[in-house]
């Protein structure tokens, strides 16, 4: 008698690596506007956070939606994994300071948007989608509306959002500016631990300081021009350390 082999689960897909993105003498600005002073010339590594922070109105924004293909460069070229980026991408996320959410649709259906738009199968949107809302905390609101969620509640939501379509790229604007102190470092804790593993490369614009020595591997000070390596990433505990004081001190000077 012979025994059939017992059959392995089906595999779990990895996730996709990071996105290489890189600006050659890019020059940041709107076609009908002004330009923003200089040009950027920038590596961002597969699977880095870079933490971008300068003075308002030195193109932090602009930086990212030129990444998205939003935005065309005025001049130079940007590229991701060697090819120019000359419009937006599914491997492309964006997530704003304003979850953006359409208040029409549930949680769950707003997770699923960017699934539906690619035209994944409903009950694989879902499964995604539930999956996602449970990484976040958020399983048992899938059925409620934007409204009957708090701003840091939204804030977890777009981030399912953006993460649910696997992107090889994650392009944040703020995400936790508008939140609380205390709801502020739980996004922050939040962000770091789903993350890790997803592989995704992650542009992250901030006005905080410590949130962008907290978060970034680097750190761009987009108007001096300067890129700073963070010796301790994603450590509360090395906020106090001189290495980190000295960071900080730069920055701060920078702006």
């Amino acid at each position: 008698m012979s025994i059939a082999p017992t059959p392995e689960p089906p595999a779990t897909p990895s996730p996709p690596a990071g996105a290489a993105l890189a600006l050659d003498g890019v020059r940041l600005g709107h076609p009908d506007g002004a330009a923003v002073p200089g040009t950027v010339t920038l590596r961002i590594a597969p699977g880095e956070l870079l933490a971008v922070v300068g003075p308002s109105g030195c193109g932090k924004s602009t930086l990212l939606r030129t990444l998205a293909g939003l935005l065309p460069p005025l001049d130079g070229q940007v590229t991701q994994d060697g090819e120019p980026i000359g419009r937006p991408a599914a491997d492309r996320a964006l997530v704003f300071q304003h979850d953006a959410l359409l208040p029409w649709r549930t949680v769950r259906a707003n997770v699923e948007l960017p699934l539906a738009i690619r035209k994944v199968p409903r009950v694989e949107r879902r499964r995604v989608a539930d999956d996602w809302l449970d990484r976040v905390g958020l399983g048992g609101h899938a059925h409620k509306l934007p409204h009957q969620l708090s701003g840091g509640q939204r804030q977890r939501v777009q981030l399912a959002r953006a993460l649910a379509g696997r992107p090889r790229a994650v392009l944040m604007d703020e995400p936790f500016g508008a939140l609380d102190a205390h709801t502020r470092a739980g996004m922050q804790d939040l962000l770091v631990e789903i993350l890790r593993g997803t592989g995704a490369t992650v542009v992250f614009v901030t006005h905080d300081v410590d949130e962008a020595l907290h978060l970034g591997d680097r750190v761009l000070l987009l108007g001096a021009g300067q890129v700073l390596d963070v010796r301790h990433p994603r450590e509360r505990e090395a906020q106090h350390a001189p290495a980190t004081a000295e960071l900080r001190r730069r920055i701060l000077e920078s702006l």
